[in-house]
């Protein structure tokens, strides 16, 4: 101990005083080398050196005000100053012993001298590289004028501005750390969860040869690895450029040296080296209760930590932790060990195909909650039982690598709380589109609830049963009196100017429409289960009274008829095509001008503007994947409106839009076949589901003009985000999830939203190379990367297209045949009466109906939307084609058979013209 009331600190001081004098990287150091870690040894220099140093220099009362400073220039003024005299000002002995001393404590040779600031390493905020450290510093002299050096850094500009950006106080006096230098073969960074996407269960291990400060610096490329915490498995290996590494150099500083070639082209490090990290990174994250951010070396005698801090650009803040992951896998949903999950895509990707934003997700995910626990609340579910269903209607949906799936075992459940399970579940299956049907034994367990004893299960289910069939029978007037209401909602709300309100307002509004037409919803999925229960009974009398009838008979006679609400806007667009069609100059103007300039060129024919803004005026609300919030519709922007009909232009130019009348064939076959009591029997039967199949495509309707509202609503407070400073743009808002959309209105700190923002953008990159099976299983909670690659998350590859004389089989959904060209797209466009094949559709896609000679596609059910338009006007379609997406290329000439559900790949090629 050397001068008055300053000394050297180390692992030996107590923790209160390392707090108080020590820094950040000391702190951290004291914690990990008292935690039984290799450390290689260290001693500080407190803040209280400095403020000796100070004081002697007459700086003291400078560096006071300089903390105190609010403004930024003044700040960097004051710095620029307090810099340039620190420099110039002589260390006074007393100092000068003290700084020996604790170089001597380390044993002399080479070290690293490193600033360590109060307010670094933080919980908060790091200040990684605002202030200066030194490699290979050999000598007394040499150590002293570095620790000036980091003195002087702790102003430098670099860390005012930081701090400023990051609302932090200036650093002020800093404690400088003196450590023991490893002659590092390897070294580098590990951080215990991802620190660009947040993923908790991914350990991200970077590594150079040589000295860290050449990864640090940029100077050299390092190895980046991704291990899946949990397991150890390696999930993804990137190799460096490692022609270079960093080592001391005899001058006392450091120098970039070539690798020799044979170790370029192999990682730096080795299995087991990689496994230890791991290994470690987990002890240290479980020691310090946070995520850790680690710097390591190795030498000949193995792993030495250098460094740990928390990890500051995980999500902090008000952000909810259960979707602070910008990865969210799974559906926030706790799975005892050992459980099973099943993931289907089935029917879902109708309203959320591909990669969908956060925030359509997590609205998704809460509405579908809230909507079923209303269903269950409506059917008589009360008490125990209800609190059952609490446990799994919040978590019907799943998302993975930005995929939206449904937790199908959640859905049997559902399906179990109306009478006749059995059945129902059977037409859930169709309903979904679900390619494999659940095995008996495990479909016989899910129940939705449990009683305690017989006589409660008897009583329970019967009062089920009773409002089951009073719905049954009154579902005609609950949906007049649910649409008189849901239009009294959304013609008050879908007239207001949103463009208009404060972010404040639309948030207002939107929270009053949510709660007003969520509440109204939950009762109204009777219809679903009744549609289930009517359309089941109706295929099983068919196969009695009918037994030799051809397999689209039944569709065929369930449909809800061709005057539709949900089938206007494809009607409408024939209209517009054929009102163009007769105008040479129109149509040129609509078949030559790119798509996003024709509404600006309409000025010229003031009629078609003014049918087109009527359409806009109708059916704006509409957009392809119009239930993601995401997504522009027509209002917004037009454009996709004249692809559309430029496509159905082509058609009609060719060929009309001639449909095939099933349905007088259909007719013709019931009075061949079906007379007298049973004929009124089926009439009976077959006029319910038609019913309620056009009741559920009104209702559908409903929701679709819903959320045309909601996302006016949602672009308001984007905007209003963007002003506040939180987003950087607009289109930020969707990386977030509806509950921290709402922590933004609702008083709750939102946290760093730039940072959760620029993690999700970066992980949805790497989503996009990523093929999403269908269907695919997890046990317990503890899944992953490398188990769900296991089963088809694995990066886009080459399927073998298929051959000519290939017979891809289906599920029949609207019959009739047509040859054609294939146009495999993933958005409805420029078809020109080709085979329109897609993986999915979504009720965006009926505006396509009119351009395409018949519809394929990979992934959908017979009852989803699009289909039944699709039988409605004509277009024979088969739907649930595996891997057709895939196999078939635009141009392969296709026949299509709706009726007996194949798609035959024809000799040639063919662009269009379907026949």
């Amino acid at each position: 101990m050397t001068g008055d009331a300053v000394q050297v600190l180390g692992p030996w001081t107590d923790q209160a005083t390392i707090t108080a004098l020590a820094g950040g990287k000391a702190r951290g150091l004291h914690t990990v080398h008292n935690g039984g870690f290799r450390v290689p040894e260290w001693v500080v220099l407190g803040t209280d050196v400095f403020d000796r140093f100070a004081a002697g220099a007459g700086l003291a009362t400078a560096v006071t005000e300089f903390a105190a400073l609010d403004d930024l220039e003044k700040s960097l003024a004051a710095g620029a100053a307090l810099r340039a005299d620190l420099v110039a000002a002589d260390v006074p002995d007393p100092i000068r012993e003290v700084i020996a001393e604790a170089y001597a404590r380390l044993g002399a040779g080479s070290i690293a001298v490193r600033s360590s600031v109060l307010a670094e390493d933080g919980a908060q905020h790091s200040y990684a590289g605002q202030f200066d450290s030194f490699l290979n510093v050999n000598g007394p002299e040499a150590v002293l004028d570095r620790v000036r050096d980091c003195w002087v850094s702790a102003f430098s500009e670099r860390s005012i501005r930081y701090s400023f950006a990051q609302r932090q106080p200036r650093a002020g006096a800093a404690a400088v750390v003196l450590q023991k230098l490893v002659a590092a073969r390897a070294s580098g960074v590990v951080c215990s969860a991802n620190p660009i996407t947040g993923a908790p269960d991914e350990v991200v291990v970077s590594a150079v040869y040589g000295l860290g400060e050449g990864l640090v610096s940029g100077a050299v490329d390092a190895d980046s690895v991704i291990v899946e915490k949990s397991t150890g498995a390696v999930l993804e290996t990137i190799l460096g450029d490692k022609d270079r590494s960093y080592a001391p150099a005899a001058d006392q500083g450091c120098l970039v040296r070539e690798v020799e070639p044979e170790d370029r082209e192999r990682p730096v490090l080795s299995a087991a080296e990689l496994a230890e990290l791991t290994k470690l990174a987990r002890r240290l994250e479980s020691d310090h209760g946070t995520p850790q951010d680690i710097e390591w070396a190795i030498d000949d005698t193995g792993i030495w930590v250098l460094q740990s801090r928390p990890i500051t650009t995980a999500v902090r803040g008000g952000v909810d932790a259960r979707w602070a992951a910008a990865v969210i896998q799974g559906a926030g949903e706790t799975v005892p060990a050992g459980e099973l999950r099943i993931w289907d895509n089935a029917n879902i990707i109708e309203s959320f195909s591909g990669l969908t934003s956060p925030l359509t997700y997590s609205t998704a995910a809460e509405i579908y909650g809230r909507v079923y626990d209303g269903y269950a609340r409506s059917l008589r579910v009360r008490g125990r039982q209800l609190r059952q269903t609490e446990q799994w209607t919040p978590v019907l949906l799943g998302c993975f690598h930005g995929r939206v799936y449904y937790n199908l075992l959640h859905w049997y459940r559902m399906v179990g709380i109306a009478p006749g399970y059995r059945l129902n579940r059977k037409v859930l299956e169709v309903a979904l589109g679900v390619e494999e049907p659940l095995a008996d034994d495990i479909a016989n367990t899910l129940r939705p609830f449990t009683f305690r004893t017989p006589v409660g299960r008897v009583w329970a289910r019967t009062a089920t049963t009773v409002r089951y069939l009073r719905r049954l029978f009154g579902i005609d007037d609950m949906v007049e009196r649910f649409l008189a209401d849901f239009y009294r909602v959304y013609d008050e709300y879908d007239a207001r100017d949103y463009t208009e309100m404060s972010g404040a307002q639309a948030y207002q509004a939107y929270r009053e429409v949510d709660r007003d037409l969520v509440a109204r919803w939950g009762p109204l999925m009777v219809l679903d289960a009744i549609l289930l229960t009517c359309t089941g009974a109706l295929f099983v009398l068919t196969k009695l009274l009918l037994p030799k009838a051809p397999e689209w008979l039944g569709l065929t006679l369930v449909g809800p008829g061709a005057d539709i609400e949900s089938a206007e806007p494809a009607r409408a667009m024939t209209a517009l095509a054929e009102r163009v069609g007769t105008d040479p100059d129109l149509t040129e103007l609509v078949n030559s001008t790119p798509p996003h300039e024709v509404y600006g060129r309409l000025t010229e024919y003031p009629e078609f503007r003014a049918a087109v803004e009527d359409y806009l005026d109708r059916y704006g609300y509409r957009s392809l994947d119009e239930l993601k919030l995401e997504t522009p519709d027509l209002r917004e922007d037009p454009a996709s409106l004249f692809i559309m009909l430029r496509s159905t232009l082509a058609t009609l130019r060719q060929h009309g839009r001639a449909g095939t009348d099933r349905r007088a064939e259909a007719e013709a076959y019931l009075d061949a076949n079906l007379r007298g009591v049973r004929r009124r029997i089926f009439e009976r039967l077959r006029g319910k589901v038609s019913r309620c199949a056009a009741h559920r495509e009104r209702v559908r309707f409903c929701r679709t003009r819903a959320f045309g509202m909601v996302k006016r609503m949602i672009r308001a407070m984007g905007r209003d985000l963007v002003a506040r400073e939180l987003l950087d743009e607009f289109g930020d808002v969707f990386s977030l999830t509806v509950r921290e959309l709402r922590g933004c209105y609702d008083g709750a700190d939102p946290g760093d939203l730039r940072k959760l923002v620029t993690a999700r953008k970066a992980q949805r990159a790497k989503d996009t190379e990523l093929v999403a099976p269908p269907r695919f299983v997890t046990i317990g909670a503890g899944f992953g990367r490398a188990e769900l690659a296991g089963q088809g998350w694995v990066p886009v590859t080459e399927i073998p297209a298929a051959t000519a004389g290939t017979v891809l089989a289906g599920t029949p959904s609207a019959a009739g045949s047509a040859s054609g060209g294939a146009v495999v797209v993933d958005e409805p466009c420029d078809i020109q009466g080709g085979i329109l094949v897609a993986y999915r559709t979504d009720p965006g896609w009926v505006a396509a109906l009119p351009s395409a000679a018949a519809l394929v596609i990979e992934r959908g059910s017979p009852l989803t939307h699009v289909a039944i338009v699709a039988r409605e006007m004509g277009v024979p379609t088969v739907v649930q084609v595996k891997d057709v997406t895939k196999k078939v290329r635009t141009g392969m000439r296709l026949r299509v058979d709706g009726s007996a559900g194949t798609v035959t790949v024809l000799p040639g090629e063919g662009t269009g013209n379907g026949t």
